[in-house]
């Protein structure tokens, strides 16, 4: 079975910084994306950033300059580096891996989530 293991969450003052990294493990036949999303107590949640096969990225309006998705192409991991923090970043971020089976089935994995807490 497909896992996504999460880690790099935390406790950190405003200004501060953060690298998240979520690596799959198991069966996965082809990756077509991987993303960041985040979702604050009572809020709905959220795209943060992704990252295509092809290596192109997108980040929320909110996160722009500050926020930068990449990966390990041969490892699978992908990475969320979190530059000057604001307190509005308090969430939990999951990791998501959009996929392909060899049927060409999509297929979304997720993450158990990962506790970002940003203090003033």
């Amino acid at each position: 079975q497909v896992q996504l293991m999460e880690s790099g969450g935390g406790l950190v003052q405003a200004g501060g910084s953060l690298r998240l990294s979520c690596t799959p493990s198991g069966s996965i036949f082809s990756i077509n994306a991987m993303r960041w999303y985040r979702q604050a107590p009572g809020k709905q949640r959220e795209l943060v950033a992704v990252i295509t096969s092809g290596d192109s990225t997108n980040y929320a309006d909110s996160v722009k300059g500050r926020f930068t998705i990449s990966r390990d192409n041969y490892k699978g991991t992908v990475y969320l580096q979190m530059n000057t923090l604001k307190p509005e970043d308090t969430a939990v971020y999951y990791c998501n891996v959009g996929a392909s089976t060899r049927s060409g089935y999509a297929l979304d994995y997720w993450g158990k989530g990962t506790l970002v807490t940003v203090s003033s």
